[in-house]
């Protein structure tokens, strides 16, 4: 295997049964030593005594290890290495030789024009750029070379997900990249053979976000329908007990009983839930009893939940009531210029990143949605960069759909559009409600710098600008 020169030689990834096996050993030392709560990367870093670096290449199942390493890590949880907990990676492409982990790898040192999970379920036998080029509408497909990793993020979420009864919040504003990183989330508990649901909650009646008992019976009914279950929901349901008691033994007496494999469930815009604040509270509230109990039931454990939202969660007036100090949290952040650099490179185009990339995000930051936008048109639209900026800048050019989206948003909500006008023309925004600064940021239109508010980019600052200016007082 080659050498990489100033590395150690690394050609060794952990296979299922291997990282199923280090993951056990894991949470037996974590309910004994550490009263049952998680170690955190730091934690781990120091007992197996290696870098986060080689933790992250650890999790990744596909990138390699040295086997002096894989046994340092094994023996901290007093684990002997045995074959069957790794494979070996293949020359000449950097494959390994055990097929069911059929993920691009790259063996040199990690950095951020070569994310570690680009590849992961992209076909390597693509047709021509030009022939993938699709206005970018929505998540990024799975088999799409233009999604960008955002490490640790990916490492992250795919070790939580096959730890027992884990939960997951996924947060970000619109558009920042929740449901791509949702899509491979799934496929990845897919490639572990796990059963997966995801649930976009904007789907659920208006009557059941008023009625906790309608909520519940609800999400139970679309998992155990989605899992092939008949739901018999008044067969397991007793109005006696409440409904709370009621969910709970549900799934773990009923619906979970019946599965061999964990159930990855994704909650999709949650964000509806919080319009309704006492009905949010008690469903919360169930999630946290339901995690709580899992750490003593081998059937609950097998559900792991993902929750994805926009904005802050604003309904819990006692932060030790809320259930975000449970679980993994996870927010995406803008692009970096790094990887701007490498989603043009992506797109064919030899962009530096001290010329046209910060060209390009000086108009609209890392945003995630306006960069592959801007990204397609320069690619398929005979546009230059210069005529992308003047013509944004004068009437919103090629983002002209993306911004009057946002435009209608804020005409059906004058009191919205109000706080925002104040936030675009650099007024004192300190008093400013926190509830429309909360929807604001759901929205993706504004940015924290310390304690300011401010437009999220500059394309939106010179379009609202304008586009506000009726209505400031």
């Amino acid at each position: 295997m080659k050498q990489f020169k100033g590395t150690r030689k690394r050609g060794l990834v952990l296979t299922s049964a291997g990282l199923q096996r280090l993951q056990a050993a894991i949470l037996a030392v974590e309910k004994t030593q550490n009263k049952g709560d998680r170690f955190t990367l730091e934690e781990l870093r120091i007992r197996m005594n290696v870098s986060t670096k080689t933790l992250s290449r650890l999790w990744s199942l596909n990138t390699g290890v040295d086997q002096k390493t894989l046994k340092l890590c094994f023996s901290a949880f007093n684990l002997e290495l045995s074959s069957e907990d790794y494979t070996i990676l293949n020359e000449p492409n950097n494959t390994p030789s055990n097929k069911s982990l059929s993920l691009s790898v790259d063996t040199e040192e990690v950095n951020l024009s070569q994310p570690l999970y680009t590849d992961l379920f992209v076909n390597q036998d693509h047709e021509p750029l030009e022939n993938l080029w699709s206005y970018p509408d929505g998540p990024v497909a799975l088999d799409s070379p233009f999604y960008v990793d955002r490490p640790p993020i990916e490492e992250l979420v795919y070790r939580e997900v096959t730890q027992p009864g884990s939960v997951i919040w996924i947060r970000a504003p619109r558009e920042m990249g929740k449901s791509s990183l949702v899509l491979r989330l799934l496929a990845f508990a897919q490639m572990q053979g796990y059963h997966t649901v995801n649930l976009n909650c904007n789907q659920i009646d208006a009557s059941c976000l008023t009625d906790l008992n309608k909520l519940l019976r609800c999400l139970c009914w679309r998992v155990a329908t989605e899992l092939g279950i008949d739901p018999k929901l008044n067969d397991n349901w007793n109005e006696e007990i409440g409904c709370k008691i009621s969910y709970i033994l549900y799934l773990k007496s009923y619906l979970l009983k019946q599965l061999e494999s964990p159930v990855v469930f994704v909650l999709n815009d949650v964000d509806s839930f919080f319009e309704h604040p006492e009905v949010a509270q008690d469903l919360f509230a169930c999630f946290r009893s339901w995690y709580e109990a899992a750490r003593q039931d081998t059937n609950l454990q097998k559900l792991r939940l993902v929750v994805v939202y926009s904005t802050e969660v604003y309904v819990w007036q006692d932060i030790n009531h809320s259930p975000l100090n449970i679980g993994l949290p996870i927010r995406l952040n803008e692009f970096t210029e790094k990887q701007v650099e490498y989603l043009a490179q992506r797109h064919g185009l030899n962009w530096s990143a001290d010329k046209e990339v910060r060209q390009l995000m000086s108009l609209v930051g890392g945003h995630p949605a306006l960069v592959r936008i801007g990204l397609y048109y320069l690619c398929c639209q005979a546009i230059t960069l210069e005529n992308l900026i003047e013509e944004a800048i004068a009437n919103g050019g090629i983002y002209r759909y993306h911004l009057w989206r946002h435009w209608s948003i804020l005409q059906e909500k004058p009191h919205l559009a109000k706080a925002y006008a104040e936030v675009v023309t650099k007024k004192q925004n300190s008093s400013l409600n926190p509830v429309d600064v909360h929807k604001l940021e759901s929205l993706g239109v504004i940015r924290y710098e310390g304690d300011r508010i401010l437009p999220r980019c500059e394309l939106y600052r010179a379009y609202f600008e304008k586009q506000l200016s009726t209505i400031v007082e």
